[in-house]
């Protein structure tokens, strides 16, 4: 799966957010998730699979317990692609503003001074 496919889910951008603030059981991102979107139980465990399985996150046992993690690298990567592919078109419009501004000043006469002929 690419990662945008696996990041524009917005339950799973939800979870990514949620684990930003540091390791959180299973269970702690079920009840969030299932009451801000109202989805069971084994649909936020199918989405933490999706993000387990994409490299987005990472899952230890602690006893019966299960905390996941943000793993950075895969967030690395799309920041990376982000700032070519921003810089690149911001680039662009940098040099299209800079034109306009010089077409405008090719158009627009010079000011006259008062008591000029």
């Amino acid at each position: 799966m690419h990662a945008f496919d696996v990041l524009g889910d917005p339950v799973r951008r939800r979870i990514l957010e949620l684990l930003a603030d540091g390791e959180r059981s299973a269970g702690e991102v079920g009840a969030v998730v299932q009451e801000e979107f109202g989805i069971s139980q084994p649909a936020v465990s199918q989405h933490l699979r999706v993000l387990r399985d994409n490299g987005f996150a990472r899952v230890r046992a602690d006893g019966v317990r299960r905390l996941y993690a943000v793993e950075t690298e895969p967030l690395q990567e799309v920041n990376r692609w982000l700032e070519r592919f921003w810089s690149q078109r911001l680039d662009a419009l940098g040099t299209e503003l800079a034109r306009g501004k010089r077409a405008d000043r090719l158009r627009t006469p010079a000011p006259q001074h008062e008591g000029a002929p």
